[in-house]
């Protein structure tokens, strides 16, 4: 079940979106991916917070105005964040220079009102396939005492510890008696990648390559070696092109 999250103060705007994100669940089952979807829409970006917050509502999308009384979309989504860390973020607006505080954000996209009919469709499809993307895979680590399952979508990075390896996810830390390489092969997805020969980091949560560090999204960077660096840039090329 896909659960979308509409907020906008103006009423037939925010069914608009609706309809627009509704449809874009129907294409995209249409093409083989059958998937659910239920949306709330929203006219207070106070009631969202508030069921988000307070009644412990899940989202996996959220469509969000920028200007509406209240809290704006911009500290909506400052305030939803560490409720929902990984929920994906379209903010809609008609004013152009809040683009960077979205980056800063980590919105998922940033869609001008003026041209919404033809990029709002195109953001919600590249939001859903990603969130499929992440969706059911994860990663155990079974011991004689205890047995861990890590979402795929949770691992932000793997780094070798001695003989073990040690992974980091939204969770925390978690030990693995295996070498580096055997955890990677038994992750067998694409968006693993090695950026240094004791470090894999999953693609997903990479925002930039910058001065030779990938930058997660948790404000943590890491150093790529150079003998890497070329190869690192190639492979998130790739996988954002395949997949987005």
């Amino acid at each position: 079940m896909l659960r979308i999250a509409v907020c906008d103060d103006d009423r037939e705007a925010a069914q608009a979106h609706r309809e627009i994100a509704e449809q874009c669940v129907r294409q995209w089952g249409a093409q083989g991916e059958k998937t659910a979807v239920e949306t709330c829409v929203y006219t207070s970006s106070d009631n969202l917070l508030y069921d988000i917050a307070e009644d412990h509502f899940f989202f996996d999308l959220i469509l969000l105005d920028i200007e509406m009384p209240g809290y704006s979309g911009m500290e909506l989504a400052a305030r939803i964040r560490p409720c929902l860390p990984n929920v994906r973020i379209i903010f809609i607006t008609s004013h152009m220079e809040y683009a960077i505080d979205a980056f800063e954000l980590s919105v998922f996209r940033y869609v001008p009102k003026n041209d919404r009919d033809k990029r709002l469709p195109a953001a919600i499809r590249d939001a859903v396939r990603l969130i499929l993307l992440e969706e059911g895979r994860t990663y155990t680590i079974q011991t004689g005492s205890r047995l861990e399952r890590i979402p795929y979508k949770d691992i932000l990075c793997i780094e070798r510890e001695g003989k073990n390896a040690s992974i980091t996810s939204s969770g925390g830390i978690s030990k693995v008696r295996k070498s580096l390489q055997q955890v990677y092969e038994e992750l067998g997805a694409e968006e693993f990648i090695y950026i240094d020969r004791g470090c894999i980091v999953n693609l997903i949560h990479v925002m930039q390559v910058k001065d030779g560090m990938a930058v997660l999204k948790n404000g943590v960077s890491l150093p790529i070696s150079r003998s890497h660096l070329q190869q690192v840039k190639e492979q998130i090329n790739r996988y954002w092109g395949a997949h987005i």
